[in-house]
């Protein structure tokens, strides 16, 4: 049976193999050393929302939030900046029960909504599709990297 929870301080350590694996797929070298630092600092000051999956207590996905703002809107919004579910465990709704406890930790805080990007040949786009996000199509997005 699958549960999501939302994480705190005393979950980091089955989260952290999890964010590795997913900094892994995004080409990033491993260190869970930097992960578990990372993770103690947005927890720590509050900056980030983290619901963990879990199957018979082992970990299996999670999916983490940041918040911001829309001027326009005058309104908070949701970045789910990540989603990650462990390849031994895909195709069994896991990431889609992620993204639904997003959707309604979104709704409960009042939120205006969630936004994320993702690779272009990332195959999660049929889910987020399936479950009701669009795809701009009026805009581009542009980054800028300090080195």
């Amino acid at each position: 049976m699958i549960k999501i929870i939302k994480a705190d301080t005393s979950h980091i350590e089955l989260i952290v193999p999890l964010l590795d694996q997913y900094r892994v797929f995004y080409q990033q070298d491993s260190d869970e050393d930097r992960v578990r630092k990372f993770l103690h600092e947005r927890f720590s000051k509050n900056e980030s929302v983290v619901f963990l999956a879990l199957e018979n207590s082992k970990p299996t996905g999670f999916t983490q939030l940041y918040t911001s703002f829309s001027s326009v809107a005058l309104q908070r919004v949701f970045m789910l900046n990540d989603l990650f579910v462990s390849n031994s465990h895909r195709g069994k709704g896991i990431g889609e029960a992620l993204l639904t406890k997003a959707k309604e930790h979104c709704k409960k805080m009042k939120y205006k909504g969630l936004a994320l990007e993702t690779a272009l040949e990332n195959p999660a786009q049929r889910l987020y599709e399936k479950l009701g996000w669009e795809k701009d199509s009026h805009c581009f997005h542009y980054f800028w990297t300090s080195k």
